[in-house]
């Protein structure tokens, strides 16, 4: 099976939905939606359904993506882009952050620290800020670099650009081609992964 422990030497994991199990957690925070956030539901659809649209746009400037997406996202909406800042880091980063931890998938985190046991290296690569959910689900320890959009370090574009996975294995000081890539999505972090020339684990 791919993924085993002696095959890499670092293994590069994804974070929403492959730390933890994301429908629990969004349908936790769709109930908390429609009893506090009304009018917020709206803005967060837009800026998801950017995401996506950048993450399909070969042409994107490279640079921050989590800005260029809160930029769009404000520009279409006709809100300055600070306030939909607060939003998106109320509603998808710090409420969020109660139910992660209820839904981590533990098998995979134990099965992190067994890797990093035996001598593996780590590092979280997201498309979205990472480490307030690393400390929510308790595995900061877990990895020895972070590289996530909206954060420093962060990847110039969004997946299934290879960039992140590639600036991941730079900072590990890991060879593309020793590296395993763990995440829930085949066309995001599969394609990055191959693109990248590293080998690919889906959850």
């Amino acid at each position: 099976m791919p993924g085993a422990s002696g095959s890499y030497a670092a293994w590069l994991v994804d974070l929403d939905g492959t730390l933890y199990w994301a429908p629990g957690v969004k349908l936790a925070m769709a109930a908390e939606l429609a009893l506090f956030g009304l009018g917020k539901t709206g803005r967060l659809r837009h800026f998801r359904e950017q995401h996506e649209l950048i993450r399909k746009d070969a042409s994107a400037a490279s640079g921050d993506p989590f800005n260029l997406q809160l930029e769009r996202t404000a520009s279409q909406l006709g809100i300055s882009t600070p306030e939909l800042e607060r939003d998106v880091r109320a509603w998808m980063i710090e409420r969020p952050k109660r139910y992660i931890g209820w839904f981590r998938r533990k098998s995979l985190l134990e099965e992190i620290r067994r890797f990093r046991a035996d001598g593996g290296r780590t590092a979280v690569v997201s498309d979205y800020p990472a480490r307030d959910k690393l400390t929510a689900l308790g595995a900061t320890e877990l990895f020895d670099a972070v590289v996530a959009s909206g954060e420093p370090e962060g990847p110039g574009r969004l997946k299934p650009d290879p960039d992140g996975y590639l600036r991941a294995a730079r900072a590990l000081a890991v060879a593309p081609e020793r590296c395993l890539v763990i995440g829930d999505r085949d066309d995001a972090d599969g394609a990055a992964a191959r693109a990248a020339g590293m080998a690919f684990r889906r959850i």
